[in-house]
């Protein structure tokens, strides 16, 4: 599915456990009210065969992994087949012990939407009823109150996903009409029915990544807005500098063959056409001191600092990163990310590992660093506006200089705040970088004994992906005050369309005045698309 896509209205979705898109998964956790969702038939038949295998397996007295035996370390006690019910309510209950601050309600959407997908794979021996009634519960925007915190993504998100398994029994709190209450009220009041799970049930709805995964892809589609607005900061950085193009004409980077880099430098110099601010591809800088070199070109030299002139290669490794780790990503949300699991053509139960998330902290980790790189580019940019030793003749903090004479001399500071605020961001974002898989801690008497950390990297991914939006919405907004300040009608086509866009939601900035709700708006319409979508539009 194409990215624009993202703004196309309740199109249909048939889960069928092999084709659910990143872009789907953002549509329905972040866009898109009333989500119209169903099991293909496809997938509707594979679970009916899984089913049948599970059933005919208990009715052989063969033990089954947490079907007709303990769970973990206690799998060595076999349980009656008519305990098996029992024993999946009590698996909820004794798995309900998350903390920390409850997730935000797209990550519970896109938690429920791929879980619904995992089952829909056919292979993991569960009903229609409990997957139609998350289906259902999403339609209603019915949502269960997830704690962020417990899951050390081995077994999958075993603590957070037994609260969304224990809202389809009735159990639990939920948010329903923008108010808390129990899940088997909010169900009533919906006319839905809670289910009662059967043998296997509640493992197939705890075991697997669905919650780590639900994070790392609004992570990624919100990176993704992020990489072009940092192509955006740069290029409007250019402007205001009156920089050369030459260092993101085509030339270079075609000579240092990565796609993401390549694909960066296009995209800057595609913002910057029409512009009367940037130098041609070939200037006189570097001939040295030759007639028709401007002031500002002398006093910035041959060459931009590398936070304007390498912003092609840092940002190209976010895009590249970006476009290995949706593939990763797109399997994961794809997949039979459970245990055990059932094979209907051979009527075989496997025990295996496809709950573990070593897949999600790879590239979680990886996405959190590339972000926070990136942010660390703009953050120097920030200071190269700021600084009157390196902005080429704008006035220190960006604020309009007054006489010595003038009563309000010395009043206002400018964006010296927000400067502040960008490194304090940026610095966040880097400590958020460190590899959360490195972690791996021993569990449930050594069962567990490697872990993924999956989750705890999927949650920093995002975070980093936030606190950037922020710095990037500092930049923007700088930017727009330096534009002022030189001439904003000087701006390139795209650029001013921006600087438009943006003077909507933060005015000029005059005087000092709190500046955190302005940057706050800004950093939505970043990661949301609409800057883009408005920037670019022909």
């Amino acid at each position: 599915m194409m990215h624009n896509a993202l703004r196309a209205e309740k199109p249909e979705i048939h889960l069928d456990g092999h084709h659910l898109s990143t872009d789907e998964v953002y549509r329905v956790s972040t866009v898109w009210e009333g989500a119209r969702l169903d099991l293909a038939e496809d997938a509707v038949l594979r679970m009916k065969k899984s089913l049948q295998v599970k059933d005919d397996l208990i009715a052989s007295g063969i033990p089954i992994y947490g079907v007709t035996t303990g769970f973990g370390d206690s799998s060595s006690r076999q349980i009656s087949p008519e305990k098996t019910v029992a024993l999946q309510r009590n698996l909820l209950r004794f798995l309900r012990v998350g903390t920390g601050p409850v997730a935000p309600d797209e990550i519970i959407r896109a938690t429920m939407l791929i879980r619904a997908n995992c089952a829909a794979r056919g292979h993991s021996a569960i009903r229609q009823e409990p997957i139609r009634l998350i289906l259902e519960m999403l339609h209603h925007n019915i949502l269960p109150q997830i704690p962020e915190r417990g899951s050390v993504g081995a077994s999958g998100d075993l603590a957070p996903l037994s609260y969304l398994a224990a809202s389809l029994t009735g159990e639990g709190t939920v948010i329903y009409r923008g108010e808390r209450m129990p899940a088997a009220e909010a169900l009533r009041a919906a006319g839905l029915q809670p289910v009662e799970l059967q043998a296997k049930e509640g493992l197939a709805l705890v075991n697997g990544t669905s919650f780590m995964s639900a994070y790392l892809t609004l992570a990624f589609a919100e990176a993704r807005e992020l990489a072009w607005c940092a192509e955006l900061c740069t290029a409007m950085a250019a402007e205001v500098r009156e920089s050369s193009k030459d260092q993101f004409t085509a030339f270079p980077h075609i000579n240092k063959p990565h796609p993401g880099q390549i694909t960066s430098a296009e995209n800057i110099r595609q913002i910057l056409e029409g512009s009367a601010l940037i130098g041609a591809d070939a200037d006189l800088r570097g001939g040295g001191m030759g007639e028709g070199v401007s002031y500002r070109e002398l006093e910035r030299g041959i060459q931009d600092p590398y936070s304007i002139r390498c912003a092609p290669h840092v940002i190209g490794v976010l895009r590249d990163t970006l476009q290995w780790s949706e593939q990763w990503i797109t399997n994961e949300i794809n997949s039979s990310n459970d245990n055990p699991l059932f094979d209907a053509e051979s009527s075989a139960v496997h025990n295996s590992g496809n709950f573990y998330g070593g897949h999600v902290a790879q590239a979680a980790s990886a996405l959190a660093a590339a972000v926070a790189s990136v942010g660390d580019l703009l953050d120097r940019q920030v200071q190269l506006l700021v600084d009157p030793k390196f902005s080429l003749g704008l006035p220190a903090n960006l604020i309009a200089p007054v006489k010595a004479t003038d009563p309000t001399a010395g009043l206002h500071h400018g964006f010296k705040g927000a400067q502040i605020a960008a490194s304090a961001l940026t610095a966040e974002a880097l400590h958020l970088t460190m590899p959360v898989s490195s972690f791996s801690r021993s569990t449930e008497a050594h069962n567990q004994d490697k872990v993924s950390m999956g989750t705890i990297a999927a949650r920093h991914a995002r975070t980093a992906v936030h606190l950037i939006s922020e710095v990037t919405a500092i930049h923007l907004v700088a930017l727009c005050q330096a534009a002022d300040i030189i001439g904003a009608d000087k701006l390139g086509p795209h650029t001013a369309r921006a600087y438009s866009h943006l003077r909507s939601v933060v005015p000029f900035v005059q005087e000092d005045r709190p500046l955190d709700e302005e940057f706050q708006q800004t950093a939505k319409l970043l990661i949301d698309g609409s800057l883009r979508r408005n920037v670019m539009a022909s």
